[in-house]
């Protein structure tokens, strides 16, 4: 079951990793020899760009926590919080104008509209 697994994954790795080949070669055959006057690339070359662009950008880094990794961060150092610790926080992030909601500002501008 889990050879079946490890199989699949392998599968859709080398099917995503062709298919991105793909893509990176004919946009680059389509668009940089045009504009630039640069050289077509094959495909080996635009395998070659993607994993250098990848460790020049992007690194090859596990993210901590997915997608809700950072709500999760939040949460766990909000329960760490004391009362007053929390309430500096709250009055803290009052102070910022990003962050401000006063509901007299939608009645206004609901009546300005009209």
């Amino acid at each position: 079951m889990k050879a079946w697994k490890i199989l699949k994954i392998l599968v859709m790795v080398v099917l995503i990793c062709t298919v991105a080949g793909f893509v990176v070669m004919h946009l680059w055959n389509w668009l940089m020899p045009s504009i630039f006057g640069l050289r077509a690339i094959t495909f080996a070359q635009a395998i070659g760009l993607l994993i250098l662009s990848k460790l020049l950008l992007g690194g090859f880094h596990r993210h901590s926590g997915g997608r809700n990794g950072w709500k999760r961060h939040m949460k766990d150092r909000w329960e760490k919080m004391t009362p007053e610790d929390r309430e500096r926080f709250r009055s803290g992030m009052r102070g910022r104008d990003w962050c401000r909601f006063d509901s007299s500002d939608v009645t206004g501008a609901e009546q300005s509209a009209r």
